[in-house]
């Protein structure tokens, strides 16, 4: 693994513009992530299977009086999985991995900036992730009878606020795990309560308000609620400022401790 790295990081040490080494790093990453069988699989498969088992609850829920539909509630649903472990879980295994193998430690030490090889890193991952979404979104739009999305643009924006959210808070979590099956139970806690308080398992409107309320302040649910607003058109501009400005809050939140606390070398 390190050698492989070794070799594509001389590659990047001559590239001088910061969009070229990142792109050098992510076809080195690229290479490293498909020699990691788990972390690909879960990457690839889970966000595929997850709408399945979804599917049957969804149908069982009340939402008469919502304005929601069996489609506009799993459609975004299938996206914010594959936000869940293409993007946030896989990564946190990458960066604790990288970190541990003194990849990022080493990386450090040629032309590439901090965020340059975090942003590379996450490339790959996110590259997945994004592909998943488009593809997820275009089958069940066509299998539910959802349609095209009619404000298309409030679904690219909850798309793209979470494929740079969710890598900053990935590397947040793997900063505080000393091993990289440390990183994968600190990973847990976040993924679980996003999957079952963002409006993914339940919709927000079928909760009570004060658990509404509550949930509305969690990472996902504003790329949640974007996404649904986006294939419904009814999100307000008041929901929709919003939506933005929490998802806005977690990145900014997740960029200053990620250049507070990350850690790039193991802990001993």
């Amino acid at each position: 693994m390190s050698a492989v790295t070794s070799v594509r990081v001389g590659d990047a040490a001559g590239t001088t513009t910061p969009a070229g080494r990142m792109a050098a790093l992510a076809r080195a990453e690229l290479a490293l992530l498909g020699r990691a069988k788990a972390t690909l699989l879960v990457a690839v498969f889970v966000p595929l299977v997850m709408p399945f088992s979804l599917r049957a609850s969804i149908d069982q829920m009340d939402l008469d009086g919502t304005g929601l539909s069996v489609g506009s509630v799993l459609l975004p649903a299938t996206i914010g999985f594959s936000l869940l472990f293409a993007v946030y879980s896989s990564l946190v295994s990458v960066y604790a991995a990288r970190r541990e193998e003194l990849v990022l430690k080493r990386l450090r030490t040629g032309e590439l900036r901090d965020m340059e090889i975090l942003a590379g890193a996450a490339l790959p991952s996110v590259a997945i992730g994004l592909v998943q979404c488009v593809a997820l979104a275009v089958a069940c739009a066509a299998l539910l009878d959802v349609g095209a999305p009619r404000a298309a643009h409030l679904a690219l924006l909850g798309l793209l606020l979470g494929l740079v959210m969710w890598p900053a808070l990935a590397a947040v979590v793997a900063s505080f795990s000393k091993s990289v099956e440390g990183a994968q139970v600190a990973a847990m806690p976040l993924l679980l309560v996003s999957m079952l308080g963002s409006g993914t398992f339940v919709p927000l409107d079928v909760m009570p308000d004060r658990l509404a309320s509550l949930c509305e302040l969690l990472p996902l649910t504003p790329v949640i609620t974007l996404l649904r607003g986006g294939w419904t058109g009814d999100l307000s501009a008041y929901d929709t400022l919003g939506a933005v400005a929490t998802a806005v809050a977690w990145t900014v939140l997740a960029v200053f401790a990620v250049r507070r606390w990350f850690r790039w070398e193991p802990r001993r």
